[in-house]
């Protein structure tokens, strides 16, 4: 069991050959609050994972999502653990109740190549 000296490693998916972090670009463009409220609940599932609704659902295939309230919306960070790390895959804002398709189908593109990539 993971506790407040052992967190889970949290690592942002990197694309390559660039090397951007497109979650961690999302959370920079959000605002103060946003951001904090966002980090807050990554640092709760680094923390005390395994963990369940309503901070982190299921996604199926592996897939979880981090349910982020916040007061524009509902924001999602869709990871995967990976070796014994939090791989963060994508991050949005929802706009419905269901988290869109093309979303899902990028974070296990992005899930695929990190895998691959044996990072």
């Amino acid at each position: 069991m993971n506790t407040p000296h052992h967190p889970i490693p949290v690592v942002f998916y990197r694309e390559e050959p660039s090397g951007n972090e497109p979650v961690r670009e999302w959370i920079c463009g959000l605002d103060k609050e946003t951001r904090k409220e966002i980090g807050r609940d990554i640092r709760a599932v680094q923390l005390r994972w395994p963990l369940g609704m309503p901070l982190v659902r299921n996604l199926g295939g592996g897939l979880w999502e981090i349910r982020s309230h916040i007061h524009n919306g509902i924001a999602r960070v869709i990871f995967k653990m990976i070796k014994g790390e939090i791989v963060l895959l994508h991050g949005l804002v929802k706009k419905t109740s269901k988290t869109p398709l093309d979303d899902l189908k990028l974070a296990k593109n992005r899930a695929k190549k990190y895998e691959a990539e044996g990072a």
